[in-house]
């Protein structure tokens, strides 16, 4: 039994992080998905789109549901998940994010929440002077 993932981020943000890291690693080894939420979605439908999604995704474990910003449409409606159904929800996805969750696909949704938020920081760097 294994975590399900899925990216619920504003336009494709999600599926081209998805399809970026399928690249890198050569495969997905978890349950992932994205959705998208367009700047003029209709919330409802998209609620019940994801919740359909996370259905698909949990075999038990639980899912961790990645949005792009703390306080956005995206995030504000995995919150709302979490009323009925097994999630941990993380903000601020990126690339080095979704990479440590797809290394790590033995851990449980809250150690794998962890390394995920520890991946995000760690892959976030000032490269050289700023002047």
């Amino acid at each position: 039994m294994s975590i399900g993932v899925l990216i619920l981020a504003h336009e494709q943000i999600g599926a081209a992080l998805l399809q970026t890291a399928a690249r890198v690693l050569g495969s997905v080894p978890l349950p992932a998905r994205s959705l998208t939420v367009a700047f003029d979605c209709n919330c409802e439908q998209v609620l019940s789109e994801a919740a359909r999604l996370i259905d698909q995704l949990d075999s038990g474990a639980g899912v961790l549901v990645l949005t792009d910003m703390y306080g956005s449409t995206p995030a504000n409606l995995a919150r709302a998940l979490k009323d009925d159904h097994r999630v941990c929800v993380l903000t601020g996805v990126n690339l080095p994010m979704l990479l440590r969750i797809f290394n790590y696909p033995q851990l449980s949704l809250a150690e794998i929440a962890a390394k995920a938020e520890q991946g995000g920081r760690d892959g976030v760097f000032i490269c050289g002077d700023c002047e």
